[in-house]
């Protein structure tokens, strides 16, 4: 849901398919590596960093989220992209679910955060 949510703002504001590209990984924590790679690559506008980390029995998910969020705003200032950060950490699965796509939205504010970001960095180029 997070990531459809994404694509669909990026289409609706004229991202077409052959201009957003998703990258798999199989956690939280291998999501800087990517964007990284992404990032170095010079292929892109902006990169969206979409993933949930929920809470369990120990303070792990804290931390992952807070390692991932630091490494996501270096690779930004290192790469001299827009790197947005729209991992959503939960308390629990039934938050994770309703941040995801009922309630409270998925990432589209993510995705609305890169296309202001691309168009800024953009206009500063000129």
């Amino acid at each position: 849901q997070l990531v459809r949510g994404a694509v669909d703002c990026l289409e609706r504001h004229g991202a077409g398919p052959a201009q957003v590209t998703v990258a798999w990984v199989p956690g939280a924590f291998e999501i800087p590596l990517a964007i990284q790679k992404m990032a170095q690559s010079r292929k892109f506008d902006a990169l969206i960093a979409i993933g949930t980390v929920i809470q369990g029995a120990t303070p792990h998910a804290g931390l992952i989220g807070s390692q991932v969020a630091r490494a996501l705003g270096q690779i930004s200032l290192k790469e001299d992209i827009p790197v947005i950060d729209g991992v959503v950490t939960a308390d629990n699965l039934e938050q994770a679910i309703e941040r995801s796509g009922t309630k409270a939205g998925n990432r589209l504010e993510a995705a609305l955060a890169a296309i202001e970001m691309a168009n800024l960095m953009r206009a500063m180029k000129d």
